[in-house]
């Protein structure tokens, strides 16, 4: 780290579970975020101030005046842009020394399979059951973890799946594909304003635990209700049988 860097990531070197050698960690670390919305701004925002060296951020989606109320990253002065752009703006504002690769498009199953095994980490900032199956299935075959979260009127949910840990489940253990929930959005049920902000910090606090190998939610789920302010933790594990990581081989993900 040079002068500059030092001066900037001091508080996190004052703590022993990152110091200079984590920061630097970071720094080499390479994660990508699907959804550069409600979830994806704050995740995308403490990742960038947090020092991870490359980010990219992939959406297909233009800021619109109704994201305004929770999507942290966007400014009214920027409705009608890629949602990646102006989130890239606003992370080079709070930090120039990362590098934010902005990629305006949806995140479809081929795209996954091609380029998640460049990655450290992924995000989960999604709003839909088909893409989450689709990152989970991409992170399992490239044995990469993914932190997984969500967000729907006061209640949010998150998770880490790693299948690099033998004993961890994957999204679809927990969530399996056949059986499908109603799909519900913002749009039609509404969404707690915080709440979205809860969880995406909460991601990117479980992401920058995994780059330092020190995250403990692994077989874990989160449920939060904003209204009342509770966190219950429910152990979650394998499921015998799942159709992605049952027989999935063994791909260790690139090293910070």
């Amino acid at each position: 780290m040079n002068d500059q860097q030092l001066s900037r990531y001091a508080r996190h070197l004052l703590l022993d579970q990152v110091d200079v050698a984590g920061q630097d960690r970071l720094l080499a670390s390479r994660v990508l975020i699907v959804g550069a919305g409600g979830l994806g701004s704050p995740a995308a925002l403490y990742l960038a101030s947090s020092g991870v060296g490359h980010i990219t951020l992939v959406d297909d989606d233009v800021v619109d005046l109704t994201n305004l109320q929770r999507q942290i990253a966007h400014t009214t002065a920027r409705i009608g842009q890629p949602k990646v752009l102006s989130a890239q703006t606003a992370m080079l504002a709070l930090n120039p020394d990362c590098d934010v690769q902005a990629i305006q498009q949806r995140a479809d199953e081929a795209w996954l399979c091609e380029h998640v095994g460049h990655y450290h980490a992924v995000v989960d900032c999604t709003d839909n059951f088909a893409t989450r199956h689709s990152l989970n299935a991409a992170c399992v075959q490239h044995g990469v973890p993914l932190i997984s979260g969500s967000a729907i009127q006061m209640a949010g949910q998150l998770a880490v799946f790693d299948s690099r840990q033998a004993s961890s489940p994957c999204y679809a253990c927990v969530f399996p594909p056949d059986q499908a929930p109603t799909e519900a959005s913002c749009a039609s049920m509404g969404v707690f304003a915080p709440l979205v902000g809860v969880v995406g910090s909460m991601q990117a606090s479980e992401t920058l635990q995994v780059l330092l190998g020190r995250s403990q939610l692994v077989g874990e789920l989160l449920l939060i209700q904003a209204q009342g302010t509770q966190v219950e933790r429910m152990t979650v594990g394998k499921r015998h049988g799942c159709s992605v990581c049952a027989t999935a081989p063994t791909h260790p993900a690139p090293t910070a």
